[in-house]
């Protein structure tokens, strides 16, 4: 186990590596790249200024509380640009055009080759940035301690965060294997992850609960906020920790349902 784990992450950084050797190639795109994430930053933004233009608490939570959320969210979309999104857009064509079958011979996870070998960090840069700054003045002007149990309790979800995004958001893609395009769904999707942009609770409890519990988008980043304000109870937590070993499995599952039913192009 130790030995496979060693030798994926050796591949991975073998990704990056060739994926920042490309930007560098491209230093134009890479700029274009982080220029366009930067306006997007400035959207983002604007629901700060609203937020504190307003100045009042919403169900409980105070203005630099919702910073704190709004900037989650932003080293969140940060993430999930730079590690899946290009990949993710990129499988449908694959299967479309007949190139999975060349990945099919790779002596690695098809999965992990295919859904991960890309890696965009000018999407990254700004909005993992600006979301840090926003994280850090929320926390301080929300009286939060910096122990090390707050630290860790944020980071640990952060990553339970990143691993959710992958599953959540692979999902969908998995369809091509049956369908080829994906496109409709893929706006649906997304349109999902933007119900992340403010935090949960300003939403009906029934939306709360399907959005934490049976498709768990709310899990990706809400709850490292959460848990810095210590607004998770017992549930919240083993749930937080059980989601994303759930859904690694259901979506290893789906995949080699998928993968049993694909036809080469080329046949």
């Amino acid at each position: 186990m130790r030995k496979t784990l060693h030798r994926y992450a050796v591949i991975y950084h073998l990704f990056l590596k060739n994926s920042l050797i490309y930007m560098m190639e491209y230093r134009v795109n890479f700029m274009f790249g982080v220029l366009v994430e930067i306006g997007f930053l400035a959207i983002k933004l604007s629901y700060v200024y609203v937020v504190f233009r307003i100045g009042t608490d919403l169900n409980g939570l105070s203005p630099h509380n919702i910073l704190l959320f709004i900037g989650t969210f932003t080293i969140m979309a940060g993430l999930y640009s730079a590690l899946f999104f290009f990949n993710f857009n990129r499988f449908p064509e694959l299967i479309r055009s007949g190139d999975l079958d060349i990945y099919v011979t790779k002596p690695v996870s098809l999965q992990f080759f295919t859904t991960l070998r890309m890696i965009d960090i000018s999407f990254a840069v700004p909005n993992v940035i600006g979301g840090i700054v926003m994280v850090v003045i929320g926390w301080q002007n929300s009286g939060i301690s910096a122990s090390i149990g707050h630290i860790a309790g944020f980071v640990l979800f952060i990553g339970i965060g990143v691993v959710l995004t992958y599953c959540i958001f692979l999902l969908p893609q998995l369809l091509a294997f049956w369908t080829v395009r994906t496109n409709g769904i893929n706006d649906i999707s997304n349109g999902l992850y933007d119900f992340n942009q403010m935090p949960m609770q300003i939403y009906h409890p029934y939306i709360q609960k399907a959005g934490t519990f049976l498709l768990p988008v709310f899990l990706t980043t809400n709850y490292s906020p959460m848990v810095a304000l210590d607004r998770l109870g017992p549930v919240e937590w083993i749930w937080g920790i059980v989601s994303p070993i759930l859904f690694l499995i259901i979506v290893r599952l789906l995949w080699k349902l998928a993968l049993r039913n694909y036809t080469s192009a080329s046949s």
